[in-house]
């Protein structure tokens, strides 16, 4: 164990920045959303990554025990960005 105060060793700088450079891409796809819309076609492509190539229709069921449903992928995905949840799946 470090002792409090010491800086990062190599892999621990790896990962935290590895950690932030994540959630900043995240965020960065949660801001196209939020300007151009689950239509834009850069946002469906990044909607299609995360969805093993397919957008997935209808209702979502996802991990949130306070909101276990959603009418549609886009729905779900604006609530993930409001809430700053990014990680969270269906």
């Amino acid at each position: 164990a470090q002792q409090p105060g010491t800086p990062l060793s190599d892999q621990e700088y790896w990962q935290f920045f590895m950690s932030l450079q994540t959630a900043h891409h995240a965020s960065t796809a949660c801001l196209l959303r939020m300007l151009y819309g689950c239509q834009n076609p850069l946002v469906r492509k990044l909607d299609e990554y995360e969805n093993h190539g397919v957008i997935p229709e209808g209702p979502i069921c996802s991990e949130l025990p306070e909101t276990p449903f959603f009418p549609d992928f886009c729905t779900f995905s604006f609530y993930r960005c409001t809430r700053k949840r990014y990680f969270i799946k269906v």
